[in-house]
């Protein structure tokens, strides 16, 4: 715990405090709930920091403790409370039809449901035009892979290796080793090369080609020459904040599709402004795929996640489909709002002006520090990777567990990951502002000062 003390040696600079928001938690204590954790659920579900935070509520860009004490959240419950926690017009929506009717599934027309599909197909290219919602990314992920199967009579699927594409029924098509359990994950999937740009064996200008180049060529080498589908994410979140490298989606599209696949773009952390240039982050690699999957910020928390497609590869789909949760009226509610917030407060340039501040910040720590290997990241997607030195670029992940230890100490809350855990990732609620990426950027660098 926190002593006081301690945090009066940190109050060189405050964080932004929330106004008008007094902390209510009258619930167990820590101890308690800590106990209750440790006794009753799945170890599976481990916790970030050596003496775990407990996390009761939530405002905008801010959590707070059991003891009401406040933190900035710098990866919005993994990159999925992009509109801020608790917002209050989303809220607001999910409580007004919770009282009109919780639940109901697809086999009854609802109107939630019926406008909710046709809000969000607006959103996206011309003939993009059929949403299936499900509840998350990784039943949205796997449902995908089953629709280019039918409707190519092809087999085999292509992803990138450090890709990540759910874990729950979709674990098959993740490719993190640390992510990967020991059991039999084959199902017909390929794995092309990681489009690595900072370790890269390739120039920057040369990159696009060779790795596309192993797209094609994973194709020809480990299929019969026919794919079903390819499916990657405009920026690997999972594996550690690497954005493709430019014109690289379009040479692998054309690979796939001359094989007679179709092409997935993986949204589920790029998608709704999050990259702040574009809605979308196939737009903004210049691509229209076949399929879009999309999980996390499209319910800003609330269970929500969809799969858009066009009617001819919807068709093949012939035999019964259903999902008890996907579509519910007070999921559809909160998606609904979630657009109209996106567009209404702007969240998608503020993610662009923000991402911007911190990539200029993070960058300048890089020229001043041997140990920050590279800043790399689009609007409010960012990763800040910690190395040993420059030269080697060996992972740093013990000096990257210290300085997470030490920025929870100062209130502000990271996200890490990568495969061998040593890279920030910076993903917080879009609706963040000037004064909070100071705050930020000041108890990193003095954390890192403190670790080194």
């Amino acid at each position: 715990m926190i002593t006081a003390a301690t945090r009066r040696a940190f109050a060189t600079k405050t964080m932004p405090k929330l106004k008008g928001f007094t902390p209510s938690y009258t619930g167990p204590s820590y101890k308690r709930v800590k106990e209750m954790r440790e006794h009753h659920a799945h170890p599976a579900a481990f916790h970030f920091y050596r003496t775990p935070v407990m996390i009761v509520e939530g405002k905008m860009q801010y959590l707070f403790d059991e003891t009401g004490r406040q933190y900035l959240d710098l990866f919005s419950g993994i990159s999925t409370v992009g509109m801020g926690h608790c917002h209050p017009r989303i809220t607001e929506k999910i409580v007004e039809q919770m009282h009109k009717l919780q639940h109901v599934t697809t086999i009854y027309l609802n109107d939630q449901h019926s406008l909710y599909a046709k809000e969000l197909a607006d959103k996206l290219p011309p003939g993009l035009d059929h949403v299936f919602f499900v509840s998350s990314g990784s039943e949205a992920n796997s449902f995908a892979t089953n629709l280019a199967r039918l409707a190519t009579k092809h087999y085999p699927i292509v992803t990138l290796r450090n890709g990540y594409h759910g874990a729950q029924g979709s674990g098959h098509l993740t490719s993190i080793g640390n992510w990967n359990q020991n059991i039999p994950r084959t199902q017909g999937i390929e794995q092309a090369a990681f489009p690595d740009s900072y370790r890269s064996a390739y120039a920057p200008q040369d990159q696009a080609h060779y790795y596309s180049k192993d797209v094609e060529d994973t194709i020809a080498f480990c299929t019969s020459g026919n794919v079903a589908l390819f499916m990657a994410e405009a920026v690997q979140g999972v594996g550690g904040i690497y954005p493709l490298p430019d014109g690289y989606l379009k040479k692998a599209y054309s690979h796939v599709r001359a094989a007679g696949g179709l092409c997935l773009s993986d949204e589920v952390q790029t998608g709704f402004g999050r990259l702040g240039s574009h809605y979308w982050g196939f737009e903004e690699a210049g691509v229209v795929p076949d399929i879009v999957t999309m999980a996390k910020q499209i319910g800003n928390g609330f269970p929500l996640a969809a799969v858009a497609c066009s009617s001819k590869i919807v068709q093949p789909f012939e035999k019964l489909c259903f999902t008890t949760y996907g579509g519910n009226p007070a999921a559809m509610a909160a998606g609904r709002e979630v657009l109209r917030v996106i567009d209404d407060e702007q969240l998608m340039e503020n993610s662009k002006a923000m991402g911007d501040l911190f990539l200029a910040g993070f960058k300048k720590m890089m020229d001043k520090y041997e140990v920050i290997g590279d800043v790399r990241g689009k609007g409010l997607m960012i990763g800040v990777e910690i190395v040993k030195d420059k030269e080697s670029q060996a992972p740093h992940t013990d000096l990257v567990n210290d300085i997470f230890e030490r920025t929870k100490d100062r209130g502000l809350l990271l996200g890490k990951g990568g495969r061998f855990g040593n890279i920030f990732r910076v993903q917080p609620p879009m609706c963040l502002n000037a004064d909070d990426v100071e705050f930020a950027l000041w108890a990193f660098e003095e954390a890192l000062k403190e670790s080194l």
